[in-house]
C-alpha cells in the first residue's frame, strides 16, 4: 500500500485557498456554505477548504496533516479520501440546516477522528494534558461538542458531531481491511500538547 501524502496535499490546498481568500475577498462568499447550497451544490465541497482566519486555518491544518496522515497510512489513500470528502459533505448537509453560513474542514477532520476511533481505538495520543487511547479522546471531544450546543459561539458543534458520526460508520466499513493490511498494532503516536490543546480550544 503506497502512501500518497493525500492528507498533506489537502492541507496545502487549504493553505492555497486561504491565500486566495485574502487576495480575492469575494471568493469566500462564492464558496462558503449557506442557504444557496441546495441550488449551488458545489458549496457543499468548496466550503470544506475555506477558513475564517489564520488561527482557524492553522488549527485545522495541524489536525488534518497529523490525524489524516495516520489514517491514510492505515487504510490507504483512496479510502482516506473517501472518508475525508464523504464526512465533510455529509457534515455540511447537516450543518446547512442549523447555521446561516459555515466554512472549514472541521467536519471532515472529526470524520477522520471518528474513523480512527473505530479502526485503531487503542492508538495512543496526547490530549487534554494526558496520554490516552484515541477512543477516549474521541469520546471527550464529542462530549465537549455536545455541551457546546447549549452555549452561544461561532463553533460548528453540530458539524463536528455529524462528521464524527459518519466517520465512525465509515470506520466500521473499512476496519476489517485496514486491520488485515496493517502490521503496526499498538503504535504510539504522541502529539505536541500545546498544539493539540490550541486546536481543541478553537473548536470546543
Amino acid at each position: 500500500m503506497k502512501f500518497k501524502f493525500y492528507a498533506l496535499q489537502l492541507t496545502a490546498i487549504c493553505v492555497l485557498i486561504f491565500i486566495l481568500q485574502i487576495t480575492l475577498p469575494w471568493l469566500t462568499n462564492l464558496l462558503l456554505l449557506n442557504a444557496l447550497a441546495f441550488k449551488e451544490i458545489w458549496r457543499f465541497v468548496t466550503s470544506i477548504f475555506l477558513h475564517g482566519n489564520l488561527a482557524h486555518l492553522l488549527y485545522n491544518a495541524f489536525a488534518l496533516a497529523l490525524f489524516g496522515s495516520i489514517l491514510e497510512s492505515l487504510i490507504g489513500g483512496k479510502k482516506f479520501l473517501t472518508i475525508f470528502f464523504l464526512t465533510g459533505i455529509l457534515a455540511n448537509l447537516i450543518a446547512v440546516n442549523f447555521y446561516n453560513s459555515s466554512l472549514g474542514a472541521s467536519g471532515a477532520i472529526f470524520g477522520i477522528i471518528g474513523a480512527l476511533v473505530v479502526i485503531r481505538p487503542m492508538l495512543l495520543i496526547w490530549a487534554f494534558g494526558l496520554p490516552m487511547p484515541i477512543f477516549i479522546a474521541g469520546i471527550l471531544w464529542a462530549f465537549l461538542d455536545f455541551i457546546g450546543l447549549f452555549t452561544p459561539s461561532n463553533v460548528g458543534n453540530i458539524a463536528h458531531l455529524a462528521g464524527m458520526f459518519f466517520g465512525l460508520l465509515l470506520g466500521l466499513l473499512f476496519r476489517r481491511k485496514s486491520t488485515s493490511n496493517s502490521n503496526n498494532k499498538g503504535n504510539r503516536i504522541i502529539f505536541n500538547e500545546d498544539k493539540i490543546r490550541s486546536w481543541e480550544d478553537s473548536h470546543l
